[in-house]
């Protein structure tokens, strides 16, 4: 199975990467045995899982290797390092800088926590300029990354949902269901550049300019010629076919920033209030019985 979350990633050229790099995903590669997209997001889910329902919980989920998403595109390869155990740390880091010092305890002892927290500081210490290419939102898509994408980079397959699934399927059934925008890095930061111009000269700061501004932050430090891809991941399960095929996310965003770029802010505000709504009745889920 996978989780209920949407990813932001960066496919990088195998190509261009530091020698040491490339070899060793070169190698990885030559094993041809290297899990689909669907695969690995499971994979890392049930470690995930796994991790969570130990006891005490644990923050060591690196065992079985490093893995990689895997894109072929125009006789290039792409690479996007799977840097789970980074992703670990971070996603703590976050968790617990959001609650008070004795509610995160209940969930990570203090012990496992610290621990976590010096292997954290010694990675950055080693990888100063290295970054991770996947974000991670959990029952929501964060609007801001509606923005790097138009609506005709879309590609929908409408596999079956797990809620459906007969007692008797496989664990597995289901995860050829996806719905995924991918386009170039230089796109992905001109659309990203125009819309925080947009959204700066006509609030000059706040929420909205600030996530702007971190999501174009992020997408410089890679690579130029590098791919951008939204999943929204086992967000597809939450949604019926017709719901998932008329999402126009992306598309009300463009037109929001379209029509606050032309100075009318009511219409502006009307169309992106329509998206947050949406993914905030989504969000609301996590809160379900």
């Amino acid at each position: 199975m996978t989780g209920h979350a949407a990813y932001l990633r960066i496919y990088e050229p195998l190509a261009a990467l530091p020698e040491d790099e490339r070899s060793r995903w070169q190698a990885y590669l030559d094993t041809g045995a290297v899990p689909s997209r669907p695969v690995l997001m499971a994979d890392e889910h049930d470690r995930a899982v796994a991790a969570t329902l130990a006891v005490p919980p644990r923050l060591d989920v690196g065992g079985g290797g490093e893995q990689a998403y895997v894109r072929h595109l125009d006789g290039l390869t792409y690479v996007c390092p799977w840097r789970l155990q980074i992703r670990t740390w971070e996603a703590l880091t976050d968790f617990r800088a959001g609650l008070p010092d004795e509610l995160s305890e209940a969930f990570v002892p203090a012990s496992v926590a610290e621990v976590a927290e010096m292997e954290y500081d010694a990675w950055l210490a080693t990888h100063p300029d290295e970054s991770v290419g996947i974000l991670t939102s959990t029952w929501q898509v964060p609007v801001p990354w509606f923005a790097l994408f138009e609506a005709e980079e879309r590609r929908l397959v409408l596999g079956q949902r797990r809620s459906d699934r007969p007692a008797s399927a496989p664990a597995r059934t289901g995860l050829d269901r996806a719905l995924v925008y991918l386009t170039a890095m230089s796109r992905a930061r001109r659309r990203a550049a125009k819309a925080l111009s947009v959204v700066r000269r006509a609030f000059a700061d706040g929420p909205a300019v600030d996530a702007l501004e971190e999501l174009a932050r992020w997408l410089e430090d890679f690579h130029p010629h590098s791919l951008v891809e939204l999943d929204y991941g086992g967000l597809v399960h939450l949604l019926d076919d017709e719901t998932l095929s008329e999402d126009a996310s992306v598309a009300q965003v463009t037109e929001s920033l379209e029509r606050l770029a032309a100075g009318d802010v009511e219409a502006a505000a009307g169309i992106y209030g329509q998206v947050l709504e949406r993914w905030r009745r989504l969000a609301a889920l996590e809160h379900a019985n």
